[in-house]
Formats: C-alpha cells, sequence, structure tokens
C-alpha cells in the first residue's frame, strides 16, 4: 500500500491513529522516530517558525513548500493543515492537486472566513462562512484530487465561534454530505465536556478528529474508548517543545558566560549528523563517486 491507502485505512480503523505536529523535515523525522502514525503539518506551527501570526500571513507556497520538504524525509503519511484553502473553491480547486502532488496524503480545510485568525486566542475573530459555501469548497477539494485515496478532512469552528453543539452538527454533518472523510471538531474549552458531548450526539458516517490541545487530561485509551473518532492531533507540541528548550539552553549560555555547562546536556553533533542521513549519502558515495 502506498502512503494515502495506509492513511485512509488507519483513518477508517477501529485503533486511533495519533498524528504529532511538526514545522519542518527534522521535527517532522523526530515524530515519525518516535512512532507516530503521521505528521500534522501545522500552520500554526509553521507560521510560528517564521515568528508571524497564524492568521493567513504566512504564504501559501511556503507552507506548501514545508509540506513537500517533510513528505519527502518521512515514510508516515503527512497531514497538511492548509487553513482556510487559501481562498474560495476556486483556489481550492488549484491548491489541492499541489498538495497531492507534493506527496501528503490527506488536507484538513477549516470553515472560517478568509483571513482566519488562530483558533485558540484568547478573543479572537471567529468568524464562519455559510454552509453552503463551504460544502462549495470541499466538494471542489475532493473533484479536485487525483487519487482517490487522498483524504480531504472538514474542520468545523462552530464550537470555537461558540455557535453551539447543534450547529456544530448541522455543519459537520453537511460536511460529511459534501464527501468529507472525516469530520475534525474543536473546541478552546480547558475540560473535555463540550467535546464528548459532541461525539455523544454525533449521528454520521465518517470518523472524528480530536485535537485536545486545550484539554490535554483525555488520553488515548479515552479516546479510543468513544468508539467514534480515528485520528487525534497533537497540533502544536513540536513547537512547544522547541522554544521551551532553545529558551532554557540560551538563558544557561548566557548565564554560564559560556557552552563548558550546557554542551554536555545537548544532543551530540554526531547525533545531528545521523538525523540528517548521513549514512545515506555515504552509501551513495560509496556506489557513485568514481
Amino acid at each position: 500500500m502506498n502512503r494515502n491507502q495506509r492513511f485512509r485505512q488507519q483513518l477508517q480503523a477501529p485503533v486511533l491513529m495519533h498524528a504529532m505536529s511538526a514545522h519542518n523535515p527534522m521535527a517532522a523525522r523526530l515524530a515519525a522516530e518516535a512512532g507516530f502514525d503521521a505528521i500534522w503539518g501545522s500552520g500554526f506551527e509553521l507560521s510560528a517558525s517564521y515568528a508571524v501570526p497564524d492568521a493567513s500571513i504566512l504564504s501559501s507556497s511556503a507552507h506548501l513548500d514545508m509540506m513537500r520538504a517533510m513528505a519527502a524525509t518521512v515514510d508516515v503519511p503527512v497531514i497538511a493543515d492548509i487553513d482556510t484553502g487559501f481562498g474560495n473553491a476556486i483556489n481550492v480547486s488549484y491548491m489541492v492537486p499541489q498538495y497531492e502532488a507534493a506527496g501528503v496524503s490527506a488536507v484538513v480545510m477549516e470553515d472560517k472566513t478568509f483571513p482566519k485568525d488562530t483558533s485558540l486566542r484568547a478573543q479572537g475573530r471567529q468568524e464562519l462562512v455559510r454552509i453552503q459555501e463551504f460544502q462549495g469548497k470541499l466538494e471542489a477539494a475532493c473533484a479536485a484530487r487525483r487519487d482517490a485515496d487522498f483524504c480531504v478532512i472538514a474542520r468545523t469552528e462552530a464550537l470555537i465561534a461558540g455557535l453551539g453543539q447543534q450547529e456544530a452538527l448541522d455543519r459537520a454533518l453537511a460536511y460529511e454530505a459534501a464527501g468529507a472523510d472525516a469530520v475534525l471538531i474543536h473546541s478552546k474549552q480547558s475540560s473535555p465536556d463540550e467535546i464528548l458531548s459532541f461525539i455523544a450526539a454525533w449521528p454520521g458516517r465518517v470518523p472524528l478528529v480530536l485535537v485536545p490541545t486545550a484539554y490535554p487530561q483525555l488520553r488515548e485509551s479515552d479516546i479510543q474508548a468513544l468508539g467514534k473518532v480515528g485520528l487525534v492531533i497533537y497540533g502544536n507540541h513540536a513547537i512547544r517543545a522547541a522554544v521551551g528548550a532553545m529558551r532554557e539552553v540560551f538563558a544557561r549560555i548566557r548565564q554560564d558566560g559560556g557552552i563548558h555547562q550546557v554542551d554536555a546536556d545537548l544532543p551530540s553533533v554526531k547525533d545531528i549528523i545521523a538525523l540528517q542521513g548521513d549514512a545515506g549519502m555515504r552509501e551513495l558515495e560509496r556506489r557513485y563517486l568514481k
């Protein structure tokens, strides 16, 4: 099976699939090394890595190029977070084949207006498009894919926008009817109660996708037991881990007046060289440099 087939099969399987966020190929490689089933090509993380807000500021070409680089680095499927699809249904029609050609196995598109505001920002501007408009975008995405196993996942922000469970259900069912292969339901409540209530009420046939950033107490075993969730995404932990580690190391170097204390606590240069794929390059040298 190719990656698209594997992703679709895992998404629909009884066993929960898990994806880790990444913002560059090294983060993707480390996530795959840790045993995650898939890589979440996070728009939030990539925006953060460029030090710009997650508000449709980073260009589609920058995001697409990074997804291509990550897909070329790992063997596990890559899920591209394409925000609102970079415009209307016409933009989506042109963008989806490019992501498919870049080697990703799925795109996740949300029902906010363009430009978007990040979901978990306090007092954020959470404006949703009409249901029919987003159905058109999903239909365009499904029609534009060349491989039937390439997945289109609809993300509704109805709970994020404070519109309530019934609106979220109405939208999710409409998106399923438009051809979505799964529905990502998001919440910024610190308790999982809102999400659990939605899952209990979900009558649809397609699997649900969760991103438990705001309610980390919900474990994979809890999610698995719900029976309707096919994928859990850890949406921003790579960039948070990187920022935390760099802050600590940089502060220690300034405090110590050099690297003599901190160096022993860091991964070795040899480790980094191995992660860069040096062994593969040396084998190519052995075989072809004459």
